[in-house]
């Protein structure tokens, strides 16, 4: 068997000299790095899978290309900080990878080969694609605007950039319209702009305001929820609290200087209104990164990763796999997702280094804690054909105390300490053991 260690060769007129490094930087020097396995993305998923794999192969067999140091629901609600959401990335990295701080500017694999924003170029026997969504504000006219505003009335719990104006926006909250969205665009975490929605109502109505507010959730979907089952009990949530839901309706322009957006009906695309807001909380387009779509071998039409929806392996290159967000498998894109894709793409990846069928099934497990004020969630657990797929013995469409303390003390430290290190692979074995299907 022959080994394979990451490396680095510095294209320079110096003698050659290998070492294994623990970053790159954005020198003049470009550099040469080979390894076993390259993840390119440090989040959940890229972590996870990277912690099991240095584990099985070794040191210096993985690299994690992944630019940055790294609840926003809980944060725009006043309920945790956004402090409360970071850790160092070296911290959260495994310790048994190498970790290159740069981002992927061209994938080429044809050739194994992933070439950096620094000038670098990384070649690998194996890819892991774990890029996540791209955040597309500026897809909507006047909303960068609208978020530069010092104390504005335009929010959005979606990016560390902005996420402490939704507090604030509330507190500021006087009367008038209180305006949430929901883009027509894949959305990381579908709950999430709900989630804000229900906490903000709640919030109103503790501070005494929820009079003097008119709540509207303007949403692209054709449905309140994408699983009946929940949605139904959501419906009831909406009516009690006097919500105003406006189905397949889609932001398309902010006007900040009169305070007013603009909506489109999907269902008639040339009929457009616009509303006046007291508190607009948006959430953005999303899509496939600029960097994936521009390798179209690797990805499908609307630019995700094209991997089989079951083993997560490329539909082409046999030695390329993705996993969360950025993956074109059908499932809703959380990160309890993440959770339960990360063993299903470690197997079937050592499987093909052993040159093994894969043969491990990812059922499209998704899970959705809807939090619906400060002390009540509603745990939405489904797969890919939108069926209950429940862990507890007990009915989860009620909204319960208990569901909340786990969303805000529990999923916390399991995901920090649990799934980063590839020790969390969903709660299967658990929805097992509470169903007595041992």
């Amino acid at each position: 068997m022959i080994k394979v260690l990451c490396y680095t060769i510095k294209t320079t007129n110096t003698p050659l000299s290998i070492a294994a490094r623990g970053f790159a930087t954005s020198g003049i020097l470009n550099e040469t790095h080979k390894c076993k396995l390259l993840v390119v993305g440090g989040g959940a998923g890229g972590c996870s899978v990277a912690a099991k794999a240095s584990n099985k192969l070794g040191a210096g067999k993985v690299i994690v290309l992944e630019p940055a140091d790294p609840m926003f629901t809980l944060i725009g609600g006043g309920i945790k900080k956004l402090e409360d959401s970071f850790r160092p990335m070296k911290s959260v990295l495994p310790a048994l990878a190498t970790w290159i701080k740069d981002s992927a500017a061209k994938f080429e694999p044809e050739s194994n080969t992933v070439h950096t924003s620094g000038g670098d170029t990384i070649e690998y026997e194996y890819l892991l694609v774990a890029v996540g969504l791209q955040l597309n504000y500026d897809k909507i006219p006047g909303l960068l605007e609208a978020l530069s505003i010092p104390n504005g009335k335009v929010c959005s719990n979606y990016s560390p950039k902005y996420v402490d104006r939704t507090y604030q926006a509330l507190k500021n909250f006087r009367t008038g319209n209180a305006v949430f969205t929901f883009p027509n665009s894949p959305v990381k975490c579908p709950g999430a702009p709900q989630k804000v929605l229900y906490i903000a109502e709640h919030y109103l109505r503790k501070s005494r305001k929820r009079k003097n507010a008119q709540l509207h959730y303007n949403t692209s979907l054709p449905v309140l929820f994408g699983v009946k089952h929940y949605a139904d009990a959501l419906w009831e949530i909406v009516k009690k609290r006097d919500i105003n839901v406006n189905l397949r309706t889609n932001l398309v322009e902010v006007k900040p200087g009169t305070d007013e957006a603009v909506f489109e009906n999907l269902d008639k695309p040339d009929e457009r209104f616009t509303v006046k807001y007291e508190l607009l909380h948006v959430t953005p387009p999303m899509g496939a990164p600029d960097v994936l779509k521009a390798c179209k071998s690797l990805v499908t039409e609307v630019g995700f990763v094209d991997v089989n929806k079951d083993t997560l392996q490329h539909q082409k290159f046999s030695n390329v796999f993705a996993i969360g967000d950025c993956s074109s498998s059908p499932n809703s894109k959380t990160a309890a997702s993440v959770a339960a894709q990360s063993q299903v793409v470690y197997k079937n990846l050592m499987a093909v280094m052993e040159g093994r069928t894969p043969n491990r099934v990812f059922d499209g497990y998704a899970s959705c804690p809807l939090v619906t004020g400060y002390n009540t969630c509603m745990l939405a657990e489904f797969d890919y054909s939108l069926t209950p797929l429940e862990t507890f013995p007990l009915d989860q469409r009620k909204e319960r105390f208990t569901m909340y303390l786990m969303k805000k003390d529990f999923m916390p430290p399991l995901y920090w300490h649990l799934l980063l290190n590839g020790l969390w692979n969903g709660p299967g074995l658990m929805r097992k053991l509470m169903h007595f299907r041992l």
